[in-house]
């Protein structure tokens, strides 16, 4: 019972409550962190985020045990300089025989946070046009639209081009008779605008451009509409299908090339 009080009354003994729950703080204000800055990235948090968020909490975590273990053992007089010399030698080995695999799991672990692309954007990587078809922490895979597939190591990217992050304007050039009045044709037009702004993947944005061309037997007048990515065609069908049938109802013609056969006797 004596020996006990003594090493409860021991200063070092408060000392290594200190250290513990100084070291539990930093952890959960570092974890707390973690957590608030890919939670306000508006990032998709998939599995793949949720295991790199719980990688970097353990690495957190068993640094920390490191270094307030050393501490613990220094203030209990044990000598941790050649625990230190061992654990430089080992890192430097592992670092030296690892050292492209860590740098390519690290630059992975970047691109994974920095949503540079994901699995089916559509993407340029030092030079290569493709589709990503696979993305690990050290490799990614890019399938070209013509089925060669390149295998490159996520630290050997120079530049990354990403069509996806970036939405895509289709222009619509409309033939109309020359009988039809512009400002008719535009109301028409501008009638259409909720119900173009309604189709899935509109983005928002849908203007009239005006007269565009003097055709041969038609005025040709434009539109453009943005849109998400890799919609471009979905839209556009259902964009025309809006147009035919308001010309329809407002009885304005969509010109076609006519072909007049004389027939001498």
């Amino acid at each position: 019972m004596d020996n006990f009080m003594k090493f409860i009354s021991n200063e070092k003994f408060y000392m290594l409550f200190v250290y513990f729950a100084v070291g539990f703080i930093l952890y959960k204000i570092i974890v707390s962190i973690i957590d608030k800055i890919y939670s306000n990235s508006h990032l998709h948090i998939d599995k793949r985020k949720k295991t790199i968020i719980s990688l970097l909490k353990n690495i957190t975590k068993y640094l920390l045990l490191i270094v307030f273990g050393l501490e613990i053992l220094k203030m209990y007089g044990i000598n941790t300089s050649s625990i230190l010399a061992s654990l430089g030698i080992i890192s430097a080995v592992i670092g030296l025989a690892f050292k492209d695999i860590m740098t390519d799991f690290l630059s992975g672990i970047f691109i994974l946070f920095d949503n540079q692309y994901k699995i089916g954007d559509l993407v340029e990587i030092n030079g290569f046009q493709g589709e990503v078809v696979s993305f690990g922490l050290r490799t990614t895979k890019v399938k070209a639209f013509t089925g060669e597939v390149m295998i490159v190591s996520n630290s050997s990217f120079k530049q990354i081009i990403n069509y996806n992050l970036k939405n895509t304007t289709i222009f619509f050039k409309i033939p109309v008779s020359y009988d039809t009045k512009l400002d008719k044709l535009e109301k028409v037009f501008e009638d259409l605008r909720p119900y173009i702004l309604e189709i899935p993947n509109v983005t928002g944005k849908y203007q009239l451009l005006g007269v565009d061309e003097f055709a041969d037997s038609a005025i040709i007048y434009m539109l453009s509409v943005d849109v998400k990515p890799q919609t471009n065609y979905a839209v556009k069908r259902k964009v025309l299908r809006l147009v035919k049938d308001a010309f329809d109802k407002n009885n304005i013609e969509i010109p076609y090339n006519k072909l007049d056969v004389n027939i001498g006797k």
